[in-house]
């Protein structure tokens, strides 16, 4: 399970500073994907892809090697996977397609040749993420494998009547270096644009005017929706 307090800690004192003013953003002249630099931006589709962790049930197929192909293994405490002829292989922390290439380089390096290898979540251990701000049910909330962004501010059991859905900011933490991006849930809800994953970690705030001025200010300097800044 990935841990959620360190970067609450951090967050909190931020979240819990209200303080009135501070620039605001023209969203009307803003696109879901405004294109960018991907040396200093992150688009949401490229921004996490999934990290196995312990808990996590994996199916494993090796192309027409039957005994190296499992419907079902389970990532152990220590985040490591047995598997037949190579052993014990590290699967924690690592992308679905990052372990079908260590798997397949092992295989080919004594075994096989040119294996295709590929991996799939079947089942995610349970993570948490933080839904704050204009929220019914402000704290901390358990997840299962995928969950949108609609999701969670649902586990909370939904924005407030007086709460600004064009401005739900979600922090992540990206290559250890805490990021941050700004969605409309209010253009979600009616189908004017994409419903994007959350992930283990997260924290999402409805309404970032209940921010501090400094947040307020990081997020008005975002060049468009759904696109990760460092802050």
């Amino acid at each position: 399970m990935l841990r959620v307090l360190p970067l609450v800690l951090s967050l909190t004192a931020v979240v819990l500073s209200a303080c009135g003013g501070g620039p605001k953003m023209d969203t009307a002249t803003m696109t879901a994907a405004t294109p960018i630099d991907a040396a200093v931006f992150s688009p949401l589709g490229q921004a996490q892809e999934y990290r196995i962790g312990a808990g996590d049930k994996l199916n494993i197929r090796v192309f027409q090697v039957a005994d190296l192909s499992f419907e079902e293994l389970t990532v152990d405490t220590s985040g490591e996977i047995q598997m037949p002829l190579i052993g014990v292989v590290r699967a924690a922390q690592r992308t679905p397609s990052q372990l079908s290439s260590d798997i397949a380089g092992r295989l080919s390096a004594q075994y096989l040749r040119d294996p295709q290898v590929t991996v799939t979540v079947t089942e995610a251990a349970s993570q948490k993420i933080t839904v704050d701000g204009a929220v019914t049910k402000p704290g901390v909330y358990e997840m299962r494998g995928t969950t949108s962004l609609i999701q969670a501010v649902a586990m909370a059991e939904g924005p407030t009547r007086v709460a600004d859905l064009t401005k739900v900011a979600v922090f992540r933490t990206i290559n250890g270096q805490r990021s941050v991006a700004l969605f409309d849930l209010g253009a979600i809800r009616q189908g004017r644009g994409d419903d994007p994953a959350v992930y283990g970690d997260d924290i999402i705030v409805v309404d970032t005017s209940r921010l501090s001025i400094f947040m307020r200010d990081a997020i008005a300097a975002l060049p468009g929706l759904a696109l990760f800044r460092p802050i």
